[in-house]
C-alpha cells in the first residue's frame, strides 16, 4: 500500500469512527469510484452501525432507477455538479441517512455513452439533512484507474470531514 492509499484509508477510518461515536449514519451513490468509498467506510470495525446502504450506479439508467431525476441528467449531463448533488440527496433520502456522498466522473477514455465526458473530471457532492456541497475535481490522470479512484475518494473524504465538522472540532 502506498502512502496516498494509506492516508485515504486513515481518513475514512476517522470518518467512520466519528459517525459511530456520534450515532450518525451515511450512505453513498457512486459511479466512477465503483463502490470504493463504501468499501473504505466498511474497512472500519463497527461500520454496520453507520452505513445504512449504498448504490453503485455506473450507468445513467441505474442512476435513474435509483431515483436520480432523468431531467437532471438530461439538462445538466451525467457528469455535472447537479447530477452528483442529485445522487447524494437521493441516496440520503432513500436510506434515511444523516450524510451522503454522490460521485460521478470519467477516467481514461471519453465515455461513448455520454457526450459530456471529459477524462479526469470528477464531480463530488456531500450532503446532510440541510446542506449540499459539491466540488469539481480535475485529476491529473495517473494511467491507473485504481489510483484515480483513490484520488477521487480522497477528495470526497475531505468534503465529508468538513461537512461532519470533524476538522473544526479538533
Amino acid at each position: 500500500m502506498n502512502e496516498k492509499e494509506h492516508d485515504v484509508r486513515r481518513k475514512y477510518r476517522t470518518i467512520t469512527e466519528e459517525l459511530i461515536r456520534t450515532g450518525r449514519t451515511i450512505t453513498t451513490m457512486e459511479s466512477c469510484t465503483g463502490g470504493l468509498i463504501t468499501s473504505l467506510i466498511t474497512d472500519t470495525e463497527g461500520a454496520s452501525a453507520v452505513l445504512n446502504g449504498a448504490f453503485v450506479t455506473y450507468s445513467n439508467s441505474a442512476k435513474i432507477a435509483c431515483g436520480v431525476p432523468a431531467e437532471v441528467i438530461a439538462e445538466f449531463g451525467v457528469y455535472s455538479s447537479a447530477t452528483a448533488e442529485a445522487m447524494a440527496e437521493t441516496a440520503m433520502k432513500r436510506y434515511d441517512s444523516d450524510y451522503s456522498v454522490g460521485i460521478t466522473g470519467s477516467f481514461g477514455n471519453p465515455d461513448p455513452a455520454n457526450r459530456d465526458s471529459i477524462p479526469g473530471i470528477v464531480y463530488i457532492a456531500v450532503c446532510d439533512q440541510t446542506h449540499t456541497f459539491s466540488k469539481r475535481l480535475k485529476l491529473p490522470l495517473s494511467g491507473s484507474r485504481y489510483e484515480d479512484k483513490i484520488e477521487a475518494a480522497d477528495a470526497a473524504a475531505d468534503l465529508l470531514l468538513d461537512l461532519i465538522g470533524w476538522k473544526n472540532e479538533r
